[in-house]
C-alpha cells in the first residue's frame, strides 16, 4: 500500500506519503503487534460466545442478551479506569493481574452456564469477566505513539489499528461461532479465555515498547487530568455508542435470523461478510490522502452508516442481508478511524490511553445495550426484529454528532498539547 491518510495544510509542500509497508518495518513493531492481536480477541469473541452458550443452555435470546449485556456494561464502566491506571502506573502493572482475573472469571461463567445456574449467578460471574477484559487495542495505539513519536506514520498507524480491530471482528466471531456450533457451546468462551491469558502475558512481557511512566521531579509536574474533560471526547463517546449498537444488534439478530430460516450455520458467514466489509474499507481509508478535515469526514461517514443500518430490518433473505451487512460494515471503519484520529489532536499525550479506552468502552456499552434490546425484540417479535436496534442507535448518535460537531475541532489558542506522544509534561500553546 503506497499511501496513507494525511491531513496536510493547504499551502504546505507535498511530501511522500508513507504507507503500511513502511509502518510495519518500524523497529520493534512486531514484538507488540503479534501478541497484541491474540490478546485483543476477547472484544471480538466474548459477546457472541456468551450469547451462543447461554441461548443454548436457557433457550432464550433475551437471557443470552442480558448476560452478554452485563459483561459489556461492566467492561464499559471499568475500561476507562484501566486506561487511566495504565497511563499512570504502566501497561504491565495493569495487564498482568487483569488477564489472570479475566481467564478465571470467564471459565467460571462457562461452568455456571453449563450447570444451568440461575440467571442471577451468570450476572454475578459476568461482572468480573467484563471488568477485566484487557484493553490491548488502546495500549497498542499508545505504543505506536511511543515508537513513532512525531512521525507522519502516526496517521498510518491509526488506520492500521482500525483495520486490525476489524480483522479481529472477522476472525473472532467466525472462530467463536464455529467452535460453539461444531465442537461444543462452551468452546468459544474457553478459547477466548486461553487466548487472553497467552496473548496478554506475551504482550505484557514486551517492556521496551511500552510508554514510560514519568515520575515528576522538582522542576516538572505531571498532571493526570481525565480525558473525559475534553468536550470532543464526550461527543466521540456518543458516536461510538452508536457504532456499538450496530455490533450488538448484528450479533444477536443475525443469529436469530439464520435460525428462523433454518440455516444457523450461516450466522458466522453473514457476520464475517459484515466484518470483512469493515476491514476492507479500513484498508482503503488508510490509503487515501484526505484533504477534508476529519470532523467533516466523520459527519459524512456517519450519515452513510445511519442510512445503511436503517435498511437492515427490511431484509427477508440471507443474500440481501449479506449485501446490506457488507455496506454497513464498509461504513463503520471510516468512522472508527476518523474518531481515533481526532483523539490525537484533541487530547494531551498523557491522557490518550484513557481516551482510547473511553471510546472502546463506549462501543462495549452500546453493544451491551443493543444485545439486550435486540434479544427482547427477537424473543417477542419476528426473526430479525433486532435489526431495528442498529437503526435507532445510529440515528440518535448522528443527531448528537450534527448538533455538537463544532466540539470536534481542536482550538490551538487554549488547548493543551504534548510534544510527541507518550507520558510527557504537557505544554500550553498560546
Amino acid at each position: 500500500m503506497a499511501s496513507t491518510v494525511t491531513d496536510r495544510p493547504e499551502n504546505s509542500p507535498a511530501t511522500p506519503r508513507p504507507g503500511y509497508g513502511q509502518l510495519l518495518r518500524t523497529r520493534g513493531a512486531w514484538t507488540f503487534l503479534l501478541p497484541g492481536f491474540a490478546a485483543r480477541q476477547p472484544f471480538a469473541m466474548l459477546t457472541i460466545s456468551i450469547v451462543l452458550l447461554v441461548q443454548h443452555t436457557t433457550g432464550s435470546y433475551g437471557a443470552a442478551g442480558a448476560a452478554a449485556a452485563v459483561t459489556g456494561v461492566s467492561m464499559a464502566l471499568f475500561a476507562p479506569y484501566s486506561g487511566r491506571l495504565a497511563d499512570r502506573y504502566g501497561q504491565r502493572a495493569v495487564l498482568l493481574p487483569g488477564v489472570i482475573v479475566h481467564t478465571l472469571s470467564g471459565l467460571t461463567l462457562t461452568s455456571l452456564a453449563l450447570a444451568h445456574a440461575p440467571l442471577w449467578a451468570l450476572f454475578v460471574a459476568a461482572v468480573p469477566t467484563g471488568a477485566s477484559v484487557p484493553q490491548v487495542g488502546p495500549m497498542v495505539r499508545a505504543r505506536w505513539g511511543v515508537t513513532l513519536k512525531d512521525s507522519p506514520l502516526m496517521t498510518t498507524a491509526a488506520a492500521f489499528e482500525s483495520v486490525t480491530d476489524e480483522l479481529t471482528f472477522v476472525v473472532g466471531p467466525l472462530l467463536a461461532t464455529a467452535l460453539c456450533t461444531a465442537v461444543t457451546p462452551a468452546a468459544g468462551l474457553v478459547t477466548e479465555a486461553a487466548l487472553t491469558l497467552v496473548g496478554g502475558l506475551l504482550f505484557a512481557a514486551q517492556k521496551s515498547t511500552q510508554p514510560v511512566v514519568r515520575v515528576p521531579d522538582g522542576h516538572a509536574r505531571v498532571e493526570h487530568t481525565s480525558a473525559l474533560r475534553v468536550p470532543g471526547v464526550r461527543v466521540l463517546i456518543v458516536t461510538f455508542l452508536g457504532i456499538g449498537s450496530v455490533f450488538g444488534g448484528m450479533q444477536v439478530s443475525l443469529a436469530a435470523f439464520t435460525e428462523s430460516i433454518g440455516e444457523p450455520g450461516l450466522n458466522g458467514v453473514l457476520y464475517g461478510v459484515f466484518a470483512a466489509g469493515n476491514m476492507l474499507s479500513g484498508i482503503v481509508c488508510g490509503a487515501i490522502a484526505w484533504k477534508t478535515a476529519p470532523h467533516r469526514r466523520l459527519v459524512i461517514g456517519y450519515a452513510a452508516l445511519a442510512l445503511t443500518a436503517s435498511a437492515l430490518w427490511t431484509a427477508h433473505s440471507a443474500l440481501l442481508l449479506a449485501g446490506l451487512g457488507l455496506l454497513v460494515g464498509m461504513c463503520i471503519a471510516p468512522a472508527l478511524i476518523t474518531g481515533y484520529t481526532l483523539v490525537e489532536g484533541l487530547v494531551p499525550a498523557g491522557a490518550r490511553t484513557e481516551a482510547f479506552t473511553w471510546l472502546t468502552g463506549a462501543v462495549a456499552l452500546g453493544q451491551a445495550a443493543a444485545v439486550t434490546v435486540a434479544g427482547q425484540l427477537e424473543d417477542h417479535f419476528w426473526g430479525g426484529a433486532g435489526f431495528l436496534v442498529p437503526m435507532g442507535g445510529t440515528l440518535l448518535a448522528l443527531g448528537t454528532l450534527l448538533a455538537l460537531r463544532s466540539r470536534l475541532v481542536a482550538r490551538p489558542g487554549g488547548r493543551t498539547v504534548a510534544r510527541g506522544v507518550g507520558h510527557r509534561v504537557p505544554v500550553t500553546v498560546d
